[in-house]
C-alpha cells in the first residue's frame, strides 16, 4: 500500500517491499518510496531487573495480542539448527474463538516471493534456463517493449513490468474481488507499455513474481504450487505449506484475516488465487525449517543459496540491496536477510543472520501489526549483544497522543504535492480527527503542536506553517524523510469542464468519466464510484483513490484536452483516450434535511 507515508513497500509495506498495512498499494504507503521497512528499529525493551528468559521475553513483546478477544500472531525462532521458540498468541477466528497455536496456518503475502526465487534458481540448476534469459522466449503472450527483460529483472523488481494490483483496480477490480492467476496473467499480457526501461530503475511489482511462476510452470511442465511441494516443502519437511491456488480449498486450522474497526475488529476478506507474488500459506515453525535452509542448503544446496543472495544492480552501477526475492539490509551492524509481506489483514516478516545461524518468523492476522518491529526485537532478545548499539527511538506504543480541537486540526488540511517521489498527500478533517486520506483513511494521532503520528505507518508528520497562509510538513518514517508544500487555496479554483468527457483505455478495457459538480472536477469509475480531484499543477490532479493518485491531462497540437494518464506509486502512468463527446456538467446534489 510493495512496495502498502511507503512503500516500500509495506507490501508490504519501500520499492522493494511494502511498509503499510491494509493494501499494500495505498497512497500513503508510498511515501517513503526508496526507504526499506528493515530500516525500523524497534525501541530496546526495558531491562529487568533480575534474568528473564527468553520465553519471558518473548511473551512480553506479544501481551498486547495475547487475548481470547483480539486476533494475534505466531512466532518461531531457530538457533544453529534447532527450534528454539514456537508459541501462538491471540485468537485465529473471533467468530468461532479458535486460538492460535505454533501449527496456525497464516497467508504470508510477499514472502511469498523468496519461494518462487527458490523455484527458478532449481531450475537454473537443472539447467533448464538461466537467469539473464529474456523473459519472451518462455511468455510468447508479453508484448514487445523493443527492449529485453531477464528473468533476472523479475526477480529483482527492475524489470519495469507494472504492478499487477495496482493495475487490477486501475481496470475495475475491487482488491477484495476474488482474483485468479489466469485474470492476473490476462492483463498483465495486455500490458503495452514499460513503467521504466528494464535495469534502469527498482520498483517493486508483483507481476514479475507472478510472470516467475508463470515460467517456472511452462518450463518443469508441472503446476507451480506442485513444483514447490515437491522441491521445496517436502525436502525441508514444510508439512503445513503450500501454494494457495484454489480459492476453493479447504485449509483446517487457517487464521482468518482482521483489521481494525473503532474499539473493535472487522474481517478483513481476501480472496487471492493467485500464487508466484503471494498466497504461500504456511506456519511460523515451518518458515523456521525455511530459514535454517540458509544454513544448511538442503534445497538448492551451497550454490543455489548463494545465488539467491546476489545483490541487485542497476544499468548506472546502484546497488539496490536486494537479492533475489530476498532484502539484504543489515541490522545493527549484523548482515542479514529478511522479507515482510501484507495482505488485507495479514502480516508477516522472517529475518535470518547467518553469521549468528538466527531466524525469527513472526506472522499475523491483524493488519496493525508491525512483524518487522516485532521479529528485530525476538531477535535482540537472542543476539543483541552481538549489534552495534543504537540509540533508544521513542515508539508508537510509547507515545502519548493529546487532545486538540478541530478548529486547530483544520488549518493543516490540504493537499500536499511530493514531486520527488511522485505521488500527493492529502490532509483532511473529519468526525474531528485529521486524516491522510487515500481511499484507505490513516488517522493522524495529535502529539504536539502542530505534530502528529501515523501508528500504522510509523511515521511522523510535523507541520510548519509558512508566510501568506502557506504551510510546509515533513514527514519522517524509519529509513525516509519527506517535505512538502500546501497548494495554495488559489490553485483549486479554475475552469475544469475542457477535463471533462469520457475516457477509454485498450489495456484495461475500460473507462473513467470526468465531470464538474458545484465548481470541483470529479472522476467516476463503474466500479469504483466516484472522486473528487484537486489540483496540484497545470493540468495536473491528486486523488482519493490509492490505484490512481496521480491524474494528468493530455493536449493534442491544438492545444485540446485529447487524453489523460492515471498511475502513481507502483504504476508510473497508464493513458487513456478521451472519446469524442460534450462537456459534462452534472446538478448539484440536494441537501437532505435531518428530521
Amino acid at each position: 500500500m510493495n512496495d502498502r507515508l511507503r512503500t516500500t513497500h509495506a507490501r508490504s509495506r519501500s520499492s522493494r517491499r511494502p511498509l503499510l498495512i491494509g493494501m499494500l498499494l495505498s497512497l500513503v504507503s508510498c511515501l517513503a518510496a526508496g526507504a526499506h521497512a528493515a530500516a525500523a528499529s524497534p525501541p530496546p525493551a526495558a531491562k529487568p531487573s533480575g534474568p528473564v528468559s527468553p520465553d519471558k521475553q518473548i511473551d512480553a513483546l506479544f501481551k498486547e495480542w495475547d487475548s481470547p478477544k483480539t486476533p494475534g500472531a505466531s512466532v518461531a525462532v531457530i538457533r544453529h539448527g534447532k527450534l528454539v521458540f514456537a508459541k501462538g498468541y491471540g485468537t485465529a477466528n473471533l467468530e468461532y474463538n479458535i486460538p492460535i497455536r505454533p501449527e496456525t496456518i497464516f497467508h504470508v503475502a510477499s514472502v511469498s516471493k523468496q519461494f518462487t526465487a527458490m523455484a527458478v534458481v532449481l531450475l537454473e540448476l537443472d539447467g533448464k534456463l538461466a537467469l539473464d534469459d529474456d523473459i519472451h522466449g518462455y511468455l510468447p503472450e508479453l508484448p514487445d517493449y523493443g527492449t529485453k527483460i531477464t528473468i533476472r529483472n523479475l526477480l529483482q523488481h527492475t524489470s519495469g513490468v507494472r504492478d499487477q494490483w495496482q493495475t487490477l483496480a486501475l481496470a475495475g477490480w475491487n482488491l477484495s474481488d476474488v482474483i485468479t492467476q489466469d485474470q492476473a496473467l490476462r492483463l498483465i499480457f495486455r500490458q503495452k507499455e514499460l513503467n521504466f526501461p528494464p535495469g534502469t530503475r527498482n520498483l517493486y511489482s508483483n507481476a514479475g513474481f507472478t510472470l516467475l511462476a508463470e515460467i517456472v510452470s511452462r518450463v518443469s511442465a508441472t503446476p507451480f504450487p506442485q513444483f514447490c511441494a515437491e522441491r521445496i516443502f517436502t525436502p525441508l519437511h514444510m508439512s503445513h505449506t503450500h501454494f494457495h491456488q484454489d480459492l476453493t480449498q479447504l485449509v483446517p486450522g487457517r487464521a482468518y484475516s482482521y483489521g481494525n474497526r473503532g474499539d473493535g475488529f472487522a474481517a478483513a476478506p481476501l480472496n487471492y488465487a493467485t500464487v508466484g507474488a503471494t498466497s504461500l500459506f504456511t506456519t511460523a515453525s515451518d518458515l523456521a525449517l525455511w530459514l535454517d535452509n540458509f544454513r544448511d542448503p538442503k534445497v538448492g544446496g551451497t550454490a543455489g543459496v548463494a545465488r539467491m543472495q546476489e545483490e541487485g544492480v542497476l544499468a548506472d552501477g546502484t546497488k539496490i540491496h536486494y537479492g533475489l526475492g530476498i532484502a539484504l539490509d543489515p541490522y545493527r551492524g549484523l548482515k542479514a536477510l529478511s522479507h515482510g509481506g501484507g495482505d488485507a489483514g495479514y502480516r508477516s516478516e522472517v529475518i535470518w543472520f547467518p553469521d549468528q545461524e538466527l531466524g525469527v518468523a513472526v506472522i499475523s492476522n491483524l493488519g496493525s501489526v508491525n512483524p518487522d518491529r516485532l521479529a528485530k526485537s525476538v531477535a535482540e532478545i537472542y543476539i543483541g549483544d552481538k549489534m552495534d548499539p543504537q540509540e533508544a527511538k521513542k515508539g508508537a506504543e510509547q507515545r502519548k497522543y493529546v487532545t486538540m480541537e478541530a478548529a486547530e486540526m483544520e488549518k493543516f488540511a490540504g493537499v500536499y504535492p511530493l514531486p520527488k517521489i511522485d505521488q500527493t498527500l492529502n490532509v483532511v478533517l473529519k468526525d474531528g480527527k485529521l486524516w491522510a486520506a487515500a481511499g484507505l483513511q490513516l488517522e493522524l494521532h495529535p502529539v504536539g503542536p502542530g505534530h502528529f503520528y501515523c501508528k500504522e505507518i510509523q511515521a511522523d508528520l510535523e507541520f510548519s506553517p509558512q508566510e501568506h497562509g502557506g504551510m510546509h510538513v515533513k514527514i519522517t518514517q524509519p529509513g525516509a524523510i519527506n517535505e512538502a508544500e500546501r497548494i495554495p487555496a488559489a490553485a483549486n479554483s479554475g475552469d475544469f469542464l475542457p477535463y471533462t468527457g469520457v475516457y477509454w483505455s485498450d489495456e484495461m478495457e475500460t473507462q473513467y468519466t470526468f465531470f464538474v459538480r458545484d465548481g470541483s472536477l470529479y472522476a467516476r469509475h463503474a466500479h469504483h464510484g466516484e472522486v473528487a480531484l484537486a489540483p496540484t499543477a497545470k493540468d495536473q490532479f491528486s486523488t482519493g483513490w490509492w490505484f490512481a493518485p496521480l491524474v494528468k491531462f493530455v493536449r493534442d497540437t491544438g492545444g485540446n484536452v485529447s487524453g489523460v494518464t492515471l498511475g502513481g506509486g507502483r504504476v508510473i502512468a497508464v493513458a487513456f483516450t478521451r472519446k469524442p463527446g460534450p462537456a459534462i456538467q452534472e446538478p448539484a446534489r440536494p441537501i437532505l434535511e435531518k428530521h
